[in-house]
């Protein structure tokens, strides 16, 4: 998803442009939309003339409209979305206040203009159109004084970064030149990683090579680790993943990509931190229910008392027509962040998200135990007999 133009107010109303690039940016549209928003965007409209001899025909002509939204329909198969609403522009193929339904568009920019854009919608667009945010991957793919540096989001990759550093031949009785180099070398590709890769998002680090750099190059980034106390290295150690390529070139991320271990391993990437958190949840629920809750008015109550650490919400709360409970919904959110709590959003259209919404679609993980929270109204009911 591309932004191509945002102009949002102090009181939060406001406009934002945006070009879907890629299938499932429409499914961020889809989350992005609410009943009562003007959607401007362009569209195939039938229009019947009159020729002066009275005989009437009818075409197809291409418009922009401006919708006040009424239904949204989203086909999450097709990854399309058709929004139908009431026309609230001035415009010479359609009356005011006449229906129409516009079928979005990939590479064709749209306006949506909202009274209110919270925390969640504005989230939701900045992970649309950051492509960082959907790089589950990284890979290094190298060779002797050669290394390239890739994101790999589902639709493209992006380079990152290229070190490229002179490795001089090893002499007869001397070899420190090209040791001294491989350091260099093995310290510049430490360094990239450490600057381009977001260990919060990436699932998986691919280290790929011919012959023995990789094995030689993961020696030294963890040598050096435990040297310098790097801590996010070494926590993140399980994520490095050691495959095979044929050269250090970036060609070689198809065959990579390609090895049977890399798929399994890479298999819905994106989902793994959404399944990982509600495992804890219901482990959790298991050994320590007093640190496990689920439903609005529990979770709310665990929320006022600064006690959420993880808060599961599935992405269809956001979605609730009702102005006031979605505003309930985004207020919590709003509250578990300030309060450093962790936020996990889930898409409804994956398993784990299916799991949540059958929990009421909102749960927490507690930093520390609570009461069960009905306790308290029993004893007061207690006091008053």
């Amino acid at each position: 998803m591309k932004l191509l133009h945002k102009d949002i107010e102090k009181d939060n109303a406001g406009q934002v442009t945006l070009m879907p690039e890629e299938a499932e940016d429409m499914w961020h549209t889809y989350n992005l939309l609410q009943i009562g928003d003007s959607l401007m965007a362009s569209t195939i409209r039938k229009v019947q003339t009159e020729s002066s001899t009275g005989s009437v025909g009818s075409s197809r002509v291409r418009t922009t409209l401006c919708l006040c939204v009424d239904t949204i329909d989203f086909d999450s198969q097709a990854c399309q979305l058709r929004v139908k609403g009431t026309n609230i522009q001035e415009n010479q193929y359609v009356k005011m206040g006449a229906y129409h339904t516009i079928e979005l568009e990939l590479n064709r920019k749209f306006t949506l203009a909202k009274k209110i854009w919270d925390s969640v919608v504005l989230d939701r667009i900045e992970q649309a159109c950051d492509p960082t945010q959907k790089a589950d991957v990284a890979a290094v793919v190298m060779q002797e004084g050669l290394a390239n540096l890739v994101l790999v989001t589902p639709a493209m990759t992006l380079l990152r970064a290229k070190v490229e550093v002179t490795i001089p031949r090893k002499r007869r009785g001397s070899c420190t030149q090209h040791e001294k180099a491989l350091d260099r070398f093995y310290e510049a590709v430490m360094q990239g990683i450490l600057r381009h890769i977001n260990f919060d998002v990436v699932k998986c680090i691919l280290v790929a090579s011919p012959g023995f750099v990789k094995d030689q190059f993961m020696a030294y980034l963890f040598r050096e680790a435990v040297r310098q106390d790097s801590k996010i290295l070494l926590e993140n150690r399980p994520k490095f993943m050691l495959v095979h390529s044929s050269s250090g070139h970036k060609y070689s991320l198809k065959e990579i990509l390609c090895d049977p271990a890399v798929t399994a391993r890479l298999s819905d990437t994106k989902a793994a931190g959404e399944v990982k958190a509600l495992e804890d949840f219901y482990k959790m629920l298991q050994h320590e229910p007093d640190r496990a809750f689920y439903g609005l008015a529990h979770v709310e109550k665990a929320s006022e008392a600064l006690a959420i650490d993880i808060l599961l919400i599935s992405d269809k709360l956001f979605r609730h027509q009702d102005v006031a409970t979605r505003s309930r919904y985004v207020r919590l959110v709003d509250n578990v962040r300030d309060n450093g709590g962790t936020v996990r959003i889930f898409s409804s259209l994956h398993v784990s998200g299916e799991q949540l919404t059958q929990l009421s679609g909102v749960a927490a993980i507690l930093r520390f135990p609570i009461a069960d929270l009905s306790e308290p109204e029993d004893d007061s009911t207690s006091d008053e007999d």
